[in-house]
């Protein structure tokens, strides 16, 4: 079974459900997708084994073959290729490696080279596997290096994905293909605005979808009216709990120092099967 853990917004927790719902059930595969600024590991301390690098074919041209016919430049609609006068320039970083470039131009003036963008980290902590990315600082496709992680998804037993928050490509690359998607979120407007954004998505991609409400207690009731209106199960609450943030902020996952939760996430992960039939 496969189990997206996402969240409209940042904040909400959704590292830390993804989290302590992998340790509450035992031997899982989590893969940290949120490849801008993976977590999981700074909560799991894995053993690394291994390290292997992102890269992305992007254009050179060969100058001695260019006639600076521009063919190039206007097939690519990021605007990665500039011609003017006897000057080409390519700029890598806007690249998205379609390789169009190279097939319209008539002269057989560029070549690909690959360019590191990021890396995937595998590693484990006792029964769970970790798989995460890291996307070098400035660059700005997050999508291949997630890609490049869910690459390494195992085919048997339970898998759980720590999305990216907010609702754009990196969230759908994450979210699809899951069997099933927790959205973590929290009793505030800011947290129904963006709760309301993400089920859109995940309803367009045709995933089933519950809701985890963090930090209750706080806030006001409209997350779960929405929920109500919306038919969407709330599985469950985690409170506003003052032991539970300082065992966070000292990268303790607090299942294991509060114990009686873990029941609650085995639980949690019981009534997903429920609503999956898996």
């Amino acid at each position: 079974m496969k189990i997206a853990v996402a969240s409209g917004k940042g904040g909400t927790g959704k590292t830390s459900v993804a989290v302590n719902l992998g340790l509450s059930l035992g031997k899982v595969q989590i893969l940290d997708c949120d490849v801008e600024e993976p977590n999981v590991h700074i909560l799991l301390k894995p053993m690394i084994r291994e390290t292997s690098p992102v890269e992305l074919l992007v254009p050179r041209i060969l100058e001695d073959r260019c006639d600076y016919c521009g063919e190039c430049a206007r097939f690519c609609q990021y605007n990665a290729l500039f011609i003017a006068g006897e000057t080409a320039m390519v700029f890598p970083q806007l690249c998205h490696s379609c390789g169009g470039c190279s097939i319209v131009c008539p002269r057989a003036a560029i070549v690909e080279e690959p360019r590191k963008i990021g890396e995937v980290i595998v590693g484990s902590s006792g029964a769970i596997d970790l798989v995460y990315g890291e996307l070098i600082v400035g660059e700005a496709l997050a999508v291949p290096v997630i890609s490049a992680v869910k690459d390494r998804m195992k085919h048997e037993g339970t898998i759980i994905l720590d999305a990216p928050p907010g609702s754009a490509c990196p969230v759908v690359e994450t979210v699809h293909g899951s069997d099933f998607c927790l959205l973590v979120t929290e009793p505030t407007p800011f947290g129904l605005h963006d709760l309301q954004v993400a089920v859109e998505v995940v309803r367009k991609l045709d995933i089933p979808l519950g809701v985890v409400v963090n930090f209750s207690g706080t806030g006001d009731r409209g997350v779960y009216e929405y929920c109500e209106e919306q038919k969407i199960p709330i599985l469950m609450e985690i409170p506003f709990d003052r032991k539970i943030a300082e065992l966070y902020s000292r990268g303790t996952p607090f299942v294991k120092a509060m114990p009686e939760w873990k029941q609650r996430f085995i639980d949690l992960a019981d009534q997903i099967r429920e609503e999956t039939g898996i």
